[in-house]
C-alpha cells in the first residue's frame, strides 16, 4: 500500500485548470517527472528541444499542438511554459498549455496526455498537494489558497490573500522558533550547568520569552473571533413584530423572492436564510418569525421560540418596526416590544433599529412625522434608528451604509493590523499551546518537565502549519480544491 502511494506521489499528472466549459481561454497543467518528455511529444519536432529542456525556462512560446501518435495532427494553436523544478508552483518539472476555451479542443488535448505513457489524470487538489510535499508552502497557505478560490466578496478575498501570502505561517513559524530557541537553552542548562559555565541570566531570559509568547498567543486569539466571521460570513438576523416588513426588507436585500409576503400576520413560521454580499463583505441575512404572544398556537409559538434563540446567537441584529405604529397614541410601547426576551435583545451589542414604512409618514418638507419617529425609537430603544421603507426604498443607502460599517468597524480590523485566525483548527491548537506555556510556568524550577511542556507546546503550533500529524487535515482540505489546483 505504502509502495503504491509512492508510486502515485511520482507519477505525471495534468488536469484542466481553468473552468469546464466553453470559454475563449482554457489552461492544462502538467506536473512530475515525464513533464519534458510530454512536451516533447506534444510539441512539433525540433533539434533543440530534448527531454530536460523542451523549452526556454518561464517564457511563454507560441506554438502548435499536436498529438502524440501523428506530429502532423495538430489538435490547436496556443501557449506553452515551462517550468522546470524546482522553481514551480509543485516544485517539480511542470508544464502549463494555453489552448482555445471550446470543448473538443480541451478534450482533444486532453485525451492526447492520457495517451502517453505514464501520465494519469489529477485527483482533487493533487498539484496543491504536491506544492505541500515539495516545501512550497505550508498548510496555512494552503488553506488560503482555498479560501481565495472560494471567496466571493471583497473582505473575504482580502483576507485570503493575506493568508495564502504566507501570514499566519510567518507568525505561527516565529512563535516556534523562538520555543525551539528556548529549549535548546534549556537542554544546554540541564546537560552542561555542572561541567561548563552557563551565563548567568540565561534561564531568567528563557522565563521571560516564555511569558512574552504566552501574552502574544493569548492576544491572538482573543480576537472576538473576526477572522472565521468575515471568512464564513457575518451573521445577522431580522427581528420583530408580525407584519413590520421583515421578509420585504430580506427580499429587497436578496434582490430576489426569498421569503413570502403576506398582509397576514404570522406568516413566517420558520427560519429564512440567504448569503448577501453588502459593501463588500459576506452577509448570511435571516428571516424570523414576528415576535409576540403565540395564543396557544403551538407551531408559531415554536418560530417564536427559534425567532428569539436565531437573534441572541447572530453576530448582528436589525430590529424592524412599523414606523406608523410607534406614533400611534392608542399603541403602548408593551404593545411593540412585547415580552422580557425582546427588550432584552435591544440591549445586545451590534444590533440596529430600523423603522419600515416611512413612505406611510406623509414624507415631505416641514413634515415631522420622520423626526417623531426616530425620537421615539431612540428614547425607548436606547440606540440609534434609521428610517426606511421598503416598499419606496427611502433610506435604503443610509441602512446599507449603517450595516456595512458596523462590519467594518467591528470585524474587518484593517490590513495594517496581525492577520487574525481563520479556522477553528487553528484556535484549537492555539489554545493547546497556550496550556503548556502555562503549565511551563507552574514548572517552576522542574527544567526537564518545563522543557517537556515547551516541546508540546511547538508541537501544537507544528499541527497549524503541518509539521506535525496533519494526514486528516490534508485529506479534507485538499478535497475542496478543484482537479487541477
Amino acid at each position: 500500500m505504502v509502495a503504491e502511494e509512492v508510486t502515485r506521489q511520482n507519477d505525471t499528472i495534468f488536469a484542466l485548470s481553468t473552468h469546464p466549459g466553453k470559454a475563449a481561454l482554457a489552461i492544462i497543467r502538467i506536473s512530475g517527472p515525464q513533464t519534458g518528455r510530454a512536451l516533447q511529444m506534444m510539441l512539433p519536432r525540433s533539434s533543440s528541444r530534448s527531454v530536460e529542456a523542451p523549452l526556454a525556462p518561464r517564457l511563454a512560446v507560441k506554438t502548435r499542438i499536436v498529438d502524440p501518435a501523428s506530429a502532423d495532427s495538430t489538435l490547436d494553436t496556443g501557449l506553452c511554459i515551462w517550468f522546470p523544478g524546482p522553481r514551480s508552483f509543485t516544485g517539480e518539472d511542470m508544464a502549463e498549455l494555453h489552448i482555445h476555451g471550446g470543448s473538443a479542443v480541451i478534450a482533444s488535448v486532453l485525451r492526447a496526455l492520457g495517451s502517453i505513457p505514464n501520465l494519469r489524470m489529477a485527483e482533487a487538489g493533487e498539484f496543491s498537494r504536491r506544492a505541500f510535499d515539495n516545501d512550497k508552502m505550508d498548510l496555512t497557505t494552503l488553506e488560503g489558497v482555498a479560501d481565495l478560490i472560494n471567496a466571493e466578496t471583497e473582505a473575504q478575498r482580502k483576507l485570503a490573500v493575506r493568508q495564502a501570502g504566507g501570514e499566519l505561517h510567518e507568525l505561527y513559524e516565529h512563535w516556534r522558533e523562538r520555543m525551539v530557541s528556548l529549549m535548546a537553552n534549556i537542554e544546554a542548562y540541564i546537560d552542561f550547568s555542572e561541567e561548563e559555565n552557563i551565563e548567568d541570566g540565561v534561564l531568567d531570559n528563557v522565563r521571560r520569552i516564555a511569558g512574552s509568547l504566552k501574552e502574544d498567543i493569548a492576544n491572538h486569539l482573543n480576537d472576538g473571533r473576526r477572522g472565521e466571521i468575515l471568512r464564513s460570513g457575518v451573521s445577522l438576523a431580522i427581528v420583530g413584530p408580525p407584519n413590520s416588513g421583515k421578509s420585504t426588507l430580506l427580499n429587497r436585500l436578496a434582490q430576489r423572492q426569498v421569503a413570502i409576503v403576506s398582509p397576514v400576520a404570522g406568516t413566517t413560521r420558520d427560519i429564512i436564510e440567504t448569503t448577501l454580499d453588502i459593501g463588500g463583505y459576506p452577509l448570511v441575512v435571516r428571516d424570523t418569525a414576528g415576535l409576540r404572544h403565540a395564543d396557544g398556537d403551538a407551531i408559531e409559538a415554536e418560530g417564536i421560540r427559534r425567532a428569539l434563540e436565531s437573534a441572541r446567537e447572530a453576530d448582528m441584529r436589525i430590529c424592524l418596526l412599523d414606523a406608523t405604529d410607534v406614533l400611534d397614541q392608542q399603541q403602548k410601547l408593551d404593545g411593540v416590544l412585547g415580552a422580557d426576551e425582546w427588550r432584552a435583545l435591544l440591549s445586545l451589542p451590534h444590533t440596529l433599529i430600523v423603522l419600515n414604512k416611512a413612505d406611510q409618514l406623509k414624507i415631505g418638507a416641514g413634515d415631522v412625522a420622520q423626526s417623531q419617529a426616530l425620537a421615539w425609537a431612540r428614547a425607548h430603544t436606547g440606540g440609534d434608528a434609521v428610517l426606511i421603507s421598503c416598499a419606496s426604498m427611502f433610506g435604503w443607502d443610509e441602512l446599507m451604509g449603517r450595516v456595512a460599517e458596523r462590519i467594518r468597524g467591528s470585524w474587518e480590523g484593517g490590513e495594517s493590523l496581525r492577520m487574525p485566525l481563520t479556522k477553528e483548527r487553528h484556535r484549537q491548537h492555539l489554545s493547546q499551546c497556550l496550556g503548556r506555556l502555562e503549565r511551563f510556568e507552574r514548572a517552576g524550577d522542574q527544567w526537564v518537565l518545563a522543557a517537556e511542556e515547551l516541546r508540546a507546546a511547538s508541537a501544537a503550533l507544528g499541527r497549524i502549519t503541518g509539521r506535525v500529524g496533519i494526514e486528516d487535515v490534508l485529506d479534507s482540505l485538499f478535497s475542496q480544491f478543484c482537479i487541477g489546483k
